[in-house]
């Protein structure tokens, strides 16, 4: 006898008392809490997170219903990664290097000082063996990782003095990324604050902080910085560029059902190429705002990039001899870099070079 006859015949109640009621009951909701190290001013930001809920909604016909909240809402900025670890919630979008107090591996599935650019990254995390390598890491904190989309390749922060030599750096109080960077930058005589950016701008404000760096125009100009600092510094060469994740907790990831794996992933690569195209489109605007405004845009001397390449790959020297997973992962990010840079210097980077160089 088929379902529908046996419903027929025996009525609903049969049905349930016979044992076969999920097979025609409908499914129920899978509600997931998603926070954020972000304010909800920086929208290219969270608005991937929002992408990313009602895309996985429509994929899922409902199924899967992800609520979104903003730093400091459920958890402080740099709470998230516990709060995924021990299943307070399920998912945390953040930049993973904000944990370098944890372990300087996390740095690694970010952003490095001198380290790869967006599009770079992306080849490393799904062809270059990064994926797997960052997740055997994030395995020992019960974490799955997702890219979120990267912001490209960053400026090098605001600054209330100009900045003319390697000299000029001593005894700067910097808002910047803690761990590896604020390692190099202390060789270079920088305090390095790892201030979540919401608390930033305050802090600059009152003279605690010399200088901010956070990601470029786009968000640079809703946060206000030159207002206080007006010396604007490219580039960011701590970020070639910065790598957002998708922190998922690992049992509520291996809970839901294959087909739902899936669209959580494949949700989370719609957000995640929607988050870089909007920051690839909306900075060259901001940045005109901003020199309309008569920021002081400045590049880095080649002294100071120098003096910044030697004190990072000391830095990264001293960590790979503390950490064999260190080593193992920073190896394989920079012979991936390796090669990559060969092909742009026959590929993009002549082109790019020549297309700077005429007027369209």
């Amino acid at each position: 006898m088929d379902r529908r006859s046996l419903v027929r015949h025996v009525g609903l109640a049969g049905v349930l008392a016979a044992g076969v009621a999920p097979a025609i009951r409908a499914q129920e909701v899978t509600r997931w809490r998603l926070v954020t190290s972000f304010p909800k001013l920086l929208d290219a930001i969270s608005g991937g997170a929002e992408k990313f809920a009602q895309s996985l909604k429509t994929m899922s016909g409902g199924q899967i219903e992800v609520s979104i909240h903003s730093a400091g809402e459920l958890m402080p900025a740099f709470g998230v990664m516990e709060g995924v670890q021990n299943g307070t919630v399920e998912m945390a979008l953040t930049a993973p290097y904000y944990f370098t107090d944890k372990d300087y591996c996390f740095a690694l599935g970010c952003a490095v000082p001198f380290g790869l650019t967006a599009r770079q990254m992306d080849a490393w995390m799904e062809y270059g063996g990064g994926r797997k390598l960052m997740d055997d890491f994030y395995a020992q904190y019960n974490i799955k990782s997702l890219s979120a989309g990267n912001t490209g390749t960053q400026m090098g922060g605001w600054y209330r003095k100009e900045i003319r030599t390697v000299a000029d750096l001593k005894g700067l109080r910097m808002r910047a990324g803690g761990g590896l960077l604020g390692d190099a930058l202390q060789k270079l005589g920088v305090q390095a604050v790892n201030l979540p950016v919401g608390d930033a701008y305050q802090a600059l404000e009152k003279g605690r902080l010399d200088a901010v760096e956070f990601v470029g125009p786009y968000d640079d100009q809703k946060l206000g910085f030159g207002k206080i600092a007006p010396y604007y510094y490219y580039p960011g060469w701590w970020e070639g560029g910065a790598e957002l994740a998708y922190f998922i907790n690992a049992k509520a990831y291996a809970a839901l059902s294959p087909e739902l794996r899936a669209m959580v992933e494949a949700a989370a690569a719609l957000a995640a190429k929607d988050l870089t195209a909007k920051y690839l489109a909306f900075n060259p605007a901001a940045l005109k705002k901003l020199l309309s405004e008569r920021v002081q845009l400045r590049a880095f001397p080649r002294e100071l990039m120098d003096a910044g390449f030697k004190a990072v790959m000391s830095t990264m020297a001293e960590h790979e001899a503390r950490s064999a997973m260190f080593k193992k992962i920073h190896r394989s990010l920079r012979g991936f870099q390796h090669d990559q840079l060969l092909w742009d210097r026959f590929s993009e980077f002549r082109y790019v070079s020549y297309m700077s160089a005429v007027r369209l």
